[in-house]
């Protein structure tokens, strides 16, 4: 028996939360050879799902075709979350829901008119606002993200032109982000559960705010040492083995995505200024870099327990998966 039957049965009342837990507890340990804690991606079961989103993506982008006014917009916005009501209410369908989701948005953004982005932060409370009653009414883990988003793309919208002039604020509300991340990680540190889902894609926002933010301020700020030879490449060198330490506590790889091409970027520099001058560079640091990816995920839990083993009865250690 899968997840979303055994949430719905929980719903239902047919079993008690308690017994949820120790059902999906009991099936992972028996029908899986993943550790406890694996990031496990849970909205795709199977062929069926890709075959369905397509669909969906079909009649998206014939519908986006088409020359609409503003009001005329809602009608195939309406008309998604119709679709809503099968494939993910009565289906639970995680990956055509989220293209769903996706969809409307753009079919609403449309119906409010957004043309300039410095004066849409209405529209992009409006939008965020949307995605919260989705995620209300269909309790899918995704729709947190553009909760997220849209609260962001206020923000931004707000300050205006500063905030582009200001990077690392970028990196003020990727925090904001990660902590709210953080605390559904905390509710469930075994990632058996929703709140790890709905943790997972709000770190997927989270990681480049706070990455964009900090490496753009070290590549371009003009104070201190950041201006001297390879200091600012050295920098980013540092924020980056910083941030995949932070990766591997919280035990989240999606973080690291995110950072990959800002920290080619500062090993390219690096190298080049100093140790190497050769044609073939780039292809020798993406071999390097390719092969530290392989194994680094392979060793994954085992330079987990190794750097952070000795924090295993520490207070943040209570807020992420068992070490």
């Amino acid at each position: 028996m899968d997840r979303e039957t055994l949430e719905r049965a929980a719903r239902r009342g047919i079993i008690s939360q308690q017994q949820l837990k120790e059902l999906i507890v009991f099936s992972t340990a028996e029908g899986s050879d993943e550790p406890v804690g694996e990031e496990q991606l849970r909205f795709v079961r199977n062929f069926g799902d890709i075959f369905i989103t397509l669909g969906v993506l079909f009649v998206t982008f014939s519908v986006a075709a088409m020359d609409l006014t503003q009001l005329q917009w809602l009608l195939p916005a309406a008309l998604f979350l119709g679709a809503a009501e099968w494939l993910v209410r009565i289906r639970r369908l995680a990956l055509p829901g989220i293209a769903i989701l996706i969809s409307t948005l753009y079919f609403l953004s449309k119906a409010l008119g957004i043309s300039e982005f410095e004066t849409a932060s209405l529209q992009f409370i409006t939008l965020s606002g949307c995605s919260l009653l989705f995620y209300l009414r269909y309790r899918m883990p995704f729709s947190l993200l553009p909760v997220a988003a849209g609260l962001v793309a206020a923000t931004v919208s707000t300050v205006g032109i500063d905030m582009f002039k200001h990077q690392i604020l970028f990196t003020a509300l990727g925090l904001i982000v990660f902590i709210t991340a953080m605390g559904f990680d905390a509710r469930d540190r075994k990632r058996q559960l929703r709140a790890s889902d709905c943790g997972f894609w709000l770190h997927l926002l989270a990681s480049p705010l706070i990455v964009h933010g900090m490496m753009t301020t070290l590549l371009f700020s003009e104070t201190g040492l950041l201006e001297a030879g390879t200091n600012r490449e050295i920098g980013l060198l540092i924020f980056f083995i910083f941030f995949l330490l932070t990766a591997l506590f919280v035990d989240r790889r999606a973080m690291l995505v995110s950072s990959l091409s800002y920290a080619i970027y500062a090993i390219f520099q690096v190298v080049s200024s100093n140790l190497l001058d050769s044609s073939n560079l780039p292809l020798i640091i993406f071999i390097g870099f390719g092969v530290f990816i392989v194994l680094f995920g392979t060793y994954w839990y085992k330079l987990r327990r190794l750097i952070f083993g000795a924090l295993r009865s520490s207070w943040p250690a209570r807020f992420v998966p068992e070490l």
